[in-house]
């Protein structure tokens, strides 16, 4: 047995009861009366106190008081952390959607952290870093086999401190040695809003930060005095959440006045609130539709779920996440924070969207179908909790076929568009952008050149076949079928650039796309094969599709 882990166990059960008031006396002082709490905390400080004077070797009393907080947090919902110090620009990029730092996406590439991608504008930007730099040092420290977290973290700082880095720029093969001065890195809460098929309009958003409200309100009153706008589609896909109060206000665009959006129920009496739309709408009628996917939550929930259960928009996608949860940032001592959960969420209809009862010991997110309760929407539809916001149209995530799998995977895509960049200056605008056949077969010589090879599933089960007739004394018996099945496989993967070539192109658009146009670039490139994007269209072309959705049951 792992003695590590072993250790961390007996440890858990130790904390929990010598750590259970540590964070409500550093923040809030405890309850006056309250025996139990001011027993744990006299046995808690003894302990730590013994430990210090008699254990045998030096103990570093901070991380394993750290150690304990989390152990402690475990056995609640993953939602409630202890933040110390060192993490104070995860604190403001969780309540202001901002952090200290130079503004890349980075990826774990081998022994190197890699530059994936980088925001329009920030200092990795204008410095010139480019997707496919390797970090090799950052801060006059030696990079080369640390984590990517390690990485980023010595990346992020005070906005305005200086930091140097060298980079491996591996398609010139060169060393680079630059110096950064780190900005407040904003994500943009709206990275795209255009217009889409038949005066469609489309607006991304990808995170409830301050002002999120407002920007998708200028947004859509942009789009609507330019175009004649015949519909909106909100896409809430992989977007995580933010503050309740900007999801409101998004909700209230589309809804009158005195609307209750959402109601928070938690065990103090201020967590309980009921919030209501406040202003005046911007546009009661326009046909509306939202889109959603599992990694779409709390916040992203609230919207979709709210204009569900009031018949005002179609919502189309995949079942979201389901995070009924709320949480507040609460200041402890030495400059350390907790995020903790303090209350569940409630729509209009009256259900909560939180899959996972985390009271529960070995809570898993299937929620049987006996367990979800029925509501109605304000029409009579039919909607059910317990397992996040079920779209009134499924549409599921496309599956990648393995070849295209594998092109990720071995990001061969990825290093094909990084030899590309440097010996193309420009591309076309990305609505006009396509893949050539030229290009497609120059990716075809390069994957030749590089020895790409990957396996399919069928090849692992014949394998897995071949493996088990071995084990029992078939192998002579099968080795004869098995050879042509193998040649089979063989000529048909041989195909497999041609035959899925769609797919293929349509990556390698997108991750052309990124590097020239940034995100907005990726986002107008998705639109045209996205399946949800598609039915969106559908959905708002026709009139009576959508009436039909949202008409009460029996009409």
């Amino acid at each position: 047995m792992d003695m590590k882990i072993n250790k961390r166990k007996m440890l858990k059960p130790v904390m929990l009861v010598l750590l259970v008031t540590t964070i409500a006396v550093a923040g809030t002082g405890f309850v006056s009366g309250d025996f139990q709490i001011s027993k744990n905390l006299e046995i808690f400080a003894k302990v730590i106190r013994e430990l210090n004077t008699h254990y045998v070797d030096d103990i570093k009393t901070g991380e394993l008081v750290q150690t304990g907080i989390e152990a402690m947090l475990e056995e609640l919902d993953p939602y409630t952390v202890f933040m110390p110090e060192s993490q104070m620009e995860d604190i403001k990029l969780l309540t202001r959607g901002e952090y200290g730092g130079v503004g890349s996406v980075v990826q774990q590439r081998g022994e190197y952290t890699e530059i994936q991608s980088v925001y329009e504008g920030f200092p990795a930007h204008k410095a010139g870093l480019k997707p496919g730099d390797r970090f090799l040092e950052v801060a006059g420290n030696s990079v080369v086999g640390r984590t990517t977290g390690q990485v980023s973290d010595l990346l992020k700082g005070q906005a305005g401190s200086e930091v140097q880095v060298k980079v491996l720029r591996t398609a010139l093969d060169d060393t680079i040695s630059l110096t950064l001065t780190r900005e407040n890195i904003k994500m943009d809460n709206i990275p795209y809003a255009g217009v889409i098929h038949d005066n469609l309009g489309y607006i991304r958003l990808s995170q409830f930060t301050e002002k999120a409200g407002q920007e998708v309100k200028d947004a859509f009153m942009e789009l609507r005095e330019k175009n004649e706008l015949n519909g909106l589609v909100i896409d809430l896909r992989n977007n995580g959440g933010g503050l309740l109060d900007e999801a409101v206000k998004i909700v209230n665009l589309f809804v009158p006045k005195g609307e209750m959006v959402v109601e928070t129920r938690g065990k103090l009496k201020e967590r309980n609130r009921v919030h209501r739309t406040t202003d005046d709408p911007a546009d009661t009628e326009i046909p509306l539709v939202i889109l959603i996917n599992g990694r779409s939550a709390s916040a992203s929930e609230i919207v979709a779920g709210a204009l569900q259960d009031l018949d005002r928009a179609v919502v189309i996608g995949e079942t979201s996440f389901g995070k009924g949860l709320v949480q507040n940032i609460l200041n402890l001592s030495y400059n350390t924070r907790m995020k903790v959960t303090v209350a569940k969420y409630f729509i209009p209809s009256g259900r909560c969207v939180q899959a996972v009862d985390y009271s529960k010991i070995n809570a898993s997110g299937d929620v049987p179908d006996s367990l979800k309760q029925k509501f109605t929407t304000r029409g009579g539809r039919p909607v059910y909790d317990g397992a996040g916001i079920y779209p009134d149209l499924e549409v599921k995530r496309p599956k990648y076929q393995p070849i295209s799998v594998a092109l990720i995977n071995q990001r061969m895509i990825f290093d094909f568009v990084t030899r590309f960049y440097y010996s193309n200056d420009s591309i076309q605008p990305p609505e006009i952008f396509q893949i050539s056949h030229s290009l497609y077969e120059e990716l075809e010589q390069y994957l030749q050149e590089n020895d790409f090879t990957y396996q399919t599933g069928t090849e692992k089960k014949l394998q897995e076949f071949m493996n088990k007739a071995e084990e029992e004394g078939y192998l002579e018996n099968v080795e004869p079928e098995h050879a042509v099945l193998k040649d089979a496989l063989f000529q048909g993967k041989a195909d497999d650039l041609h035959v899925y070539r769609n797919e293929i192109e349509t990556m390698l658009r997108n991750e052309i796309l990124g590097r020239y146009y940034f995100q907005k670039g990726s986002i107008i490139a998705s639109l045209n094969n996205d399946p949800k994007t598609l039915k969106a269209v559908e959905v708002l072309t026709s009139p009576e599709i959508y009436n039909r959705i949202l008409a009460p049951p029996g009409n």
